[in-house]
């Protein structure tokens, strides 16, 4: 059973023209250009009880305008949307206590207190009972690693730390949905790491649905098995995050080791040669001649060592986005 519904859910923002200058100001007190900003249009899609989905996009492509639409804080401007059965703009206090969001360039947590302090607010907002609160908490400090912390004041805690913070805010009332904007940006791939199992294992502990935005491919290759990816407001992509590759014409990575140079003509005579230097070549080839080129490279070339990888999910998703650009235009 479907946990979100979206269909040809629409936002678009209205904003005004304002040229340089104090006699342009004035200007506009009497006429203003008014132009609009179409940021969501009209998406669709569904998410079951349970999964971790990756929503992608470049900077601009509507990923934080939907969630915040799905969060009930903005309102759309057509299209529906149900979330656990819930209009989510209704914003009624049922559905406020069964989701989550937490968003990496916003604060939630009270700058000058400890965030224990801040978890109690939140334990009140949400009326947690007493050993309910007592127990998440404690168990997801334990998991997160930052239980010795708790009493200390946010503002002297390092970026990991206060993201781990906030995300134990954010889960101490069990939220059926969570989602989360950008968890992990700034941080070092030590607490990137740490976050990424945590969210795995409380996923697979509680059920819990998270919908995941990030520029940091390594968040979503190893939590997400599906990717909703996103450009220029629109849905270019929905389906299994390892998939992305057989948009590509299913093009494979040959990395080599050499023993000596190898001139740049001589590896293209190979395939596309996406990066190469004195001892090293990377050479980008379709699947079904990788065998053959193979081959002849084992035989043509002072190899020290060969190897095959499928093309960086990265590159896959920003072939998306190059793609629907052009059919915009």
């Amino acid at each position: 059973m479907s946990i979100i519904e979206v269909n040809n859910l629409s936002k678009s923002f209205d904003f005004y023209k304002k040229e340089l200058g104090l006699k342009n100001s004035v200007k506009n007190l009497f006429h203003r250009e008014k132009l609009s900003k179409e940021a969501v249009k009209g998406i669709s899609f569904q998410i079951e009880k349970g999964e971790i989905v990756g929503f992608l996009g470049p900077n601009g492509a509507g990923k934080t305008t939907t969630l915040k639409m799905l969060s009930g804080i903005l309102f759309p401007t057509s299209g529906s949307a149900s979330v656990l059965g819930f209009t989510p703009w209704e914003r009624k206090k049922e559905f406020k206590k069964n989701f989550s969001i937490v968003m990496g360039q916003k604060n939630q947590l009270w700058w000058d207190l400890p965030a224990n302090e801040s978890f109690y607010i939140n334990k009140c907002i949400y009326e947690v009972e007493d050993d309910s609160y007592k127990n998440m908490v404690g168990y997801l400090s334990e998991m997160l690693g930052v239980k010795h912390l708790l009493n200390v004041q946010v503002r002297r805690l390092s970026l990991g730390e206060r993201m781990k913070m906030e995300l134990i805010a954010s889960l101490i009332h069990k939220p059926q949905i969570l989602f989360l904007d950008e968890p992990t940006i700034g941080l070092d791939f030590i607490s990137q790491k740490a976050i990424q199992q945590f969210l795995a294992d409380f996923n697979e502990k509680l059920k819990t649905t998270i919908i995941l935005t990030s520029h940091y491919m390594n968040d979503i290759e190893n939590l997400c098995k599906r990717a909703i990816v996103i450009n220029q407001g629109k849905v270019v992509y929905d389906g299994e995050l390892s998939n992305v590759n057989g948009l590509l014409n299913q093009k494979k990575i040959v990395k080599l080791q050499l023993e000596e140079p190898v001139e740049l003509y001589i590896l293209e005579k190979y395939g596309t040669v996406k990066k190469r230097d004195q001892l090293s070549a990377v050479v980008e080839v379709e699947k079904k001649d990788v065998r053959r080129i193979s081959m002849l490279m084992l035989e043509d070339l002072p190899i020290l060592d060969l190897t095959i990888e499928d093309i960086p999910i990265e590159e896959g998703i920003e072939v998306l986005y190059k793609e629907n650009r052009e059919e915009v235009k």
